[in-house]
């Protein structure tokens, strides 16, 4: 049992009696913390008794002296997790998130990935992603000016969005709020975001899978969703227009109205 445990909180359901409500975890992305998911928790809360977490070094969370490593954050977050509950990740979250699903694929009782895929670098027979110098791009200056570094991957999270301005300004005042989060965790995530690969994990999955992507995403771009889904076994992906890598903050209400639909669709809210 971990001595550090994450940051989280659990918040009641308003739409349904919470001793009947089912749980929903929400885990955020690379930099920030689970305040950036503010604006979805009351639509969430309709259905689910909700909790949020931050990931270790971030937001309000220890930083445990273990190796930073997908399988660590995967681990701390089943730990502070209800025994079973739907999964919600962003980003690095949604990596996290797949990997709680292999390792625990009987607590899991479905996952929904934002802006993710189960590989962020470009790789031989996944051509449609990032250039992996790109983040190896971001963890050399990282080292020269982590503070700037990290509100520029912030920006780059907002570009093509059509609230980009509005967007990039909330992600800061996000970013602020709880401190700047430890340099090893900024160091590890960006080494999970460059090298994680998910694609035999996520082929494998036999809980429900939806993969939500951001039509002007610069860090998951659109074009990775076809091969995304030909890896889900039960379940599909989602495209939200005129946003980019945060579709929830660009745009709440046709972000939930499509998880809400998945989770219909596959009966798991009624």
């Amino acid at each position: 049992m971990p001595k550090l445990i994450p940051y989280h909180n659990t918040y009641k359901a308003t739409g349904v009696d919470d001793a009947d409500a089912q749980d929903i975890i929400l885990i955020h992305g690379w930099g920030l913390h689970a305040i950036v998911f503010d604006d979805i928790v009351p639509a969430l809360l309709e259905r689910f008794r909700v909790t949020v977490v931050d990931l270790p070094g971030m937001g309000q969370s220890p930083l445990p002296g273990a190796d930073y490593t997908l399988d660590f954050l995967a681990g701390q977050v089943l730990h502070i997790m209800p025994e079973k509950a739907h999964v919600l990740g962003w980003s690095l979250g949604g990596l996290v998130a797949l990997a709680m699903a292999e390792k625990a694929p009987d607590r899991v009782q479905s996952v929904v990935t934002v802006a993710a895929s189960p590989r962020f670098t470009s790789a031989e027979g996944w051509g449609t992603a990032m250039n992996p110098e790109i983040l190896e791009k971001f963890a050399e200056m990282f080292d020269e000016d982590q503070e700037g570094t990290l509100v520029r991957f912030l920006a780059l999270n907002c570009k093509g969005s059509a609230a980009m301005r509005q967007d990039t300004a909330r992600l800061k005042e996000i970013l602020y709020f709880c401190g700047l989060p430890a340099p090893k965790a900024l160091r590890g995530g960006l080494d999970i975001l460059r090298e994680a690969d998910l694609r035999k994990v996520l082929s494998t999955l036999a809980m429900p899978v939806l993969m939500v992507f951001g039509e002007n995403d610069h860090i998951v771009p659109a074009a990775a969703m076809a091969a995304s889904e030909s890896l889900i076994n039960t379940g599909r992906t989602a495209l939200i227009e005129q946003v980019a890598h945060v579709p929830f903050l660009s745009a709440p209400d046709t972000f939930t109205q499509a998880v809400y639909d998945f989770y219909r669709d596959h009966q798991l809210v009624g």
